[in-house]
Order: C-alpha cells, then sequence, then structure tokens
C-alpha cells in the first residue's frame, strides 16, 4: 500500500545579514523528505543578498513572501494545504508557532533550533555536534519528539563519498600545506582578509576560501586576491565536501561548518563571529579545541603554529 505524500513547507531566509547557512541546511533535509515522494516548498522573503536561487537549482516550489507577518504565512500554509512546516527562523518563535498551531489543528510544525529557545513544535531539530538534549526539557511541549545531536547532522551526499577517499594528513611528500578559509557564506564580521594577511607571512601554504556571492564584502576580497597565486577564491562553490577532504585544517566559525570538519575529520581554528554561534563555541572550547571568542591576531598566529608541522 503506497503512504499518501505530504505538503511540506519550509520558512527560512537568507541574506548578506542573515547568512545562508539557514536555507543551506534546509535544502539538505528537503532532499530526505523529497525521496520519499512529499511535496516541497520554500517560503522566503526577497531580501538583499539571499540565496533563492539556490533553491530554484534544486527544482523546489519557491513561494515569495513580502513580509515576515504571520497572516501572510498563515494564508500560503491554508492555500497550498500544507501537513507540515519546518520553521527555520529566528524571528519566529513559541508564541507565533502557538498561533499557528490554533489557526492550523492538523499542522505538524518543525523548528531549528541551536540556542535553546523555548518554542511549541511537534519536533525539534538541532543537529549541532554540541547539541544537548537536556536544556530543551522546560522549553517545548511534552509530547515534542527532540532530535539532537551528531546522529542528526545534516550532510549533503557529497561528504559521505569524500570522507571515504580520506588519505592521511600532511604528507611529507606535498610541497605546500592546504588551509581552508570558511567564515560564514556572507563573512558578516569581515575577516577574510585579515586572516589572509596573517597567512601570506607563512611559506609552503596554498588558501582556498569559500565564500558566496550575498557576501557584500566580495568585490574588494576578490580585488585583494587577484595575482596572488596561493589564494584559490571559491564563490558559490558546490564541492565543500572535497575543498574540505584536501585541506589540511580550516579556519572557520563555530556554527554548521564546524558539523562538516568534524564528520571530515580535518582539524580546525574556531573564531566566534555572531551571537548564535555560543553554544557551539562554549562546546568546542570544553573540548579543548583551538577556539577564539573573537579574532585575535597573536591568538590566530599561535594557533596556525600549532597545526603547522
Amino acid at each position: 500500500m503506497s503512504i499518501k505524500s505530504k505538503n511540506i513547507l519550509f520558512r527560512a531566509d537568507s541574506s548578506s545579514n542573515i547568512g545562508t547557512g539557514h536555507i543551506m541546511r534546509d535544502l539538505v533535509l528537503a532532499q530526505k523528505y523529497a525521496k520519499k515522494g512529499n511535496n516541497i516548498t520554500f517560503a522566503t522573503q526577497n531580501i538583499e543578498g539571499n540565496i533563492n536561487f539556490k533553491i530554484k537549482e534544486a527544482e523546489y516550489n519557491l513561494k515569495i513572501l513580502k513580509s515576515n507577518d504571520l497572516e501572510e504565512l498563515d494564508k500560503l500554509i491554508k492555500k497550498l494545504k500544507i501537513d507540515m512546516i519546518v520553521i527555520d527562523h529566528y524571528e519566529i518563535g513559541e508564541s507565533q508557532e502557538r498561533k499557528l498551531k490554533i489557526k492550523n489543528k492538523k499542522l505538524k510544525i518543525m523548528v531549528f533550533d541551536d540556542t535553546y529557545e523555548k518554542h511549541y513544535c511537534d519536533i525539534l531539530l538541532n543537529h549541532n555536534i554540541n547539541a544537548d538534549k537536556k536544556k530543551y526539557k522546560e522549553k517545548v511541549p511534552k509530547q515534542c519528539k527532540l532530535k539532537c545531536g551528531s546522529k542528526y547532522t545534516l550532510l549533503r551526499d557529497e561528504f559521505i563519498k569524500e570522507k571515504k577517499r580520506l588519505k592521511k594528513r600532511f604528507n611529507t611528500q606535498h610541497s605546500s600545506f592546504n588551509i581552508l578559509i570558511a567564515m560564514g557564506g556572507v563573512d558578516t564580521a569581515n575577516l577574510n582578509i585579515s586572516i589572509l594577511k596573517i597567512l601570506r607571512k607563512y611559506k609552503n601554504i596554498k588558501v582556498t576560501l569559500v565564500t558566496t556571492s550575498s557576501n557584500q564584502n566580495l568585490a574588494t576580497l576578490q580585488n585583494y586576491c587577484k595575482n596572488k597565486r596561493w589564494i584559490d577564491l571559491q564563490i558559490n562553490s558546490t564541492k565543500i565536501a572535497k575543498l574540505i577532504r584536501k585541506s589540511d585544517f580550516g579556519i572557520i566559525t563555530p556554527s554548521v561548518t564546524a558539523n562538516e570538519l568534524y564528520f571530515m575529520k580535518t582539524p580546525f581554528i574556531a573564531i566566534k563571529t555572531a551571537d548564535n554561534q555560543k553554544e557551539m563555541y562554549k562546546f568546542l572550547k570544553k573540548k579543548q579545541y583551538l577556539t577564539m571568542d573573537k579574532f585575535n591576531k597573536n591568538k590566530l598566529n599561535q594557533f596556525i603554529k600549532k597545526l603547522l608541522p
């Protein structure tokens, strides 16, 4: 007997300020649901620096919202006969979720959470390696299903394939060492060039820097990287897993990227650049990873020296 397909709506935004992480991880989850025959729709705002083109590339339905207004979202839920909504948005919290449930009694609500906020939902997903199920005890309804920790980490198929191809790092036959810089798709703290200026002092290194077209400082970054053969600037790369596999270590933010390097067993330095990275930062620091609460040139130099053979 065939199982009836469900209409699933993903509510998330991306922009030069918000970043690209929400949409990217939602696309991974959407693929899992789509493989089971479900109908996937994304509802996003058309904010400057968004990556809505990624949703179109994945061939999912895309609905543009005029605002973050609950009434507009509710109308869309009713119009599309949505069975489940996946909310991945810091500005949609417990009160809005509760109102949606009242207006749509049969609607299942799933939320992404990585900052331990209160939610009114049926399923809560915190897929980060630092996720602590116990912290949600008083923050979600008793019947809420909690999906927390590395068991639920969302990784694209490319990561599974590339991990199988891993070889021993720091092969002494290499003429140079490969360093990955991944300070978020939009690099809100604008640290890329500052990090590159520190790395240029080291010999026998090659740097792969990943960013997106949503980065407001992209033109300045491109100009800096021009004619520097030791820098490979990757914009909107679709081969992140391969780039991580080929790297000897990474300089990253304590975010979703940390999940990916952790999975690929790639050493890294994590620099906190936003409040929503606080929990991951604290976890990594406790586990004695190389971490920084904020960017510091001297500390970064010390960490780099520790990681270079």
